[in-house]
């Protein structure tokens, strides 16, 4: 059974720090690429990093040099680390793999970034 299980949102300040992780379960996980999406009210999931099997990063530019997306293999968790925060990064935090042909999701965790 596949688990993706977040921790680490919060609510902060602009300017400031939170560094999200993905516990992994049920997958074989050094092999597969990770994700991380987010959800703002009333908008659609969107891409925000990525991460391969050998450590290539993917960013969206809204978040190039602020964010740093990271896997540690043996612990099986995926990290994402968030560094001058802004308003618009507000929204649910979701930790994302595709494996057997399938999505998988975690239940998301809450980023809330005040101005």
């Amino acid at each position: 059974q596949v688990r993706l299980v977040e921790s680490g949102g919060g609510s902060v300040q602009a300017g400031s720090s939170l560094r999200l992780s993905c516990k992994a379960s049920g997958i074989n996980f050094s092999i597969n690429t990770m994700g991380w999406y987010r959800q703002a009210p009333e908008k659609q999931r969107e891409l925000v990093a990525n991460i391969s099997s050998d450590g290539s990063t993917n960013y969206v530019d809204p978040v190039k040099g602020r964010f740093t997306i990271s896997r540690d293999n043996v612990r099986r968790t995926l990290s994402l680390q968030m560094n001058s925060l802004k308003p618009e990064d507000t929204g649910k935090y979701f930790c994302n793999t595709y494996f057997r042909d399938r999505d998988y999701w975690g239940q998301g965790t809450q980023v809330t970034v005040s101005s």
